[in-house]
């Protein structure tokens, strides 16, 4: 699979499962689940991490740089003026001018504000920034994206941290056959291994994931199991699937029996 790398603006990485770093019980449990998964980017929420205080403990000190590509996101920002500016301090401090950008426009749902989450897009492209936003399962709101400069187009699967897995699979089937200038990453929802696998084999580019991991009773062998999942989705999705039949056939040919 190594050949069949994820490309990115222009970066190549050969895994295709991004892990978030939210949620664990210890931040050492998160690097172990970080080393399993196999993945090369994971993302960090730019405001629920200590980045000023260097005598306080900070889940960046259990990240290691030169083994993993650091996606900062915008979480918890409910406006296109919040999300800029929380991206520009990420950059300011040395993260990354790639953001994972989220605008949020429903406390309870966590569902995307789609018109602020164009806005913002529009603004950081501008501004240099590799632009990676987190939006619904449509396809005008993807297209309005990828027409402001996104470098990805990440749909939700079900809410975030549901755990429910794709609920709407012929949506993420459309936005596949749709969208096909940048990558399609499904962001949100992911429960089991499984659920990655359907993504995949849907024909997403990628998987992002946190709770999915993070949640589980043993998150290093859930990360592990997502690992495999993504692959053999993927897999799958190239290898084209048989066609679905009402009744049965043979699996072995009739042909030059004795009755």
């Amino acid at each position: 699979m190594d050949k069949d790398a994820l490309g990115i603006a222009g970066r190549q990485f050969r895994s295709r499962l991004i892990v978030g770093t939210g949620k664990y019980r210890t931040f050492p449990e998160m690097a172990r689940a970080l080393e399993a998964s196999g993945t090369e980017i994971v993302t960090v929420a730019v405001r629920r991490v200590n980045l000023t205080d260097k005598t306080k403990e900070s889940l960046l000190d259990y990240i290691d740089r030169s083994k993993y590509f650091i996606l900062p996101n915008t979480a918890g920002c409910y406006s296109a003026e919040d999300a800029v500016r929380t991206a520009r301090m990420a950059r300011e401090v040395g993260l990354s001018n790639w953001i994972k950008l989220e605008v949020i426009g429903d406390e309870k749902t966590l569902f995307p504000d789609n018109l602020e989450l164009v806005k913002a897009t529009e603004i950081l492209v501008r501004e240099g920034f590799v632009v990676l936003p987190y939006t619904n399962d449509d396809l005008v709101s993807a297209r309005r994206l990828v027409d402001a400069g996104a470098a990805a187009v990440m749909p939700l699967g079900a809410p975030i941290g549901s755990g429910m897995g794709i609920q709407n699979a012929a949506n993420v089937r459309i936005l596949r056959e749709m969208i096909s200038t940048v990558p399609l990453i499904l962001d949100a929802g992911v429960g089991t291994a499984s659920d990655a696998a359907v993504a995949m084999e849907l024909g997403a580019d990628g998987v992002l994931m946190n709770t999915g991991i993070a949640a589980a009773e043993d998150s290093v062998l859930m990360a592990e199991a997502m690992k495999h999942a993504v692959i053999a989705g993927r897999q799958a999705h190239l290898a084209g699937r048989m066609p679905k039949k009402l009744y049965a056939t043979a699996s072995s040919p009739l042909e030059g029996v004795v009755r």
